[in-house]
């Protein structure tokens, strides 16, 4: 899955999941600033992207996230495997 995949995905689960309008969300988009998402809401959006990952997601992976791109960094390194995390690691 490419970047923009991850990043057109990850705009759909916020619009989904937290009601979010897509037009509102870009790859600068800071999840508590911008977006309104605190930390009970990180992690459900980390129950929604575990499927991307088959399952094997590492919430360590994503502490240090701030924005929406910062996320789909995350899970392109966990799916390619540039962070040792990836799936099936």
């Amino acid at each position: 899955m490419t970047k923009e995949q991850l990043f057109e995905r990850i705009v759909a689960i916020l619009h989904d999941t937290f009601g979010i309008d897509p037009g509102k969300v870009t790859p600068d988009s800071k999840l508590g600033e911008d977006l309104d998402i605190d930390s009970i809401d990180a992690v459900d959006l980390i129950v929604q992207l575990k499927p991307l990952l088959g399952g094997n997601l590492k919430p360590e992976a994503f502490k240090s996230v701030r924005s929406v791109q910062d996320v789909v960094d995350a899970l392109h390194a966990m799916m390619h495997g540039s962070d040792g995390t990836a799936a099936g690691a």
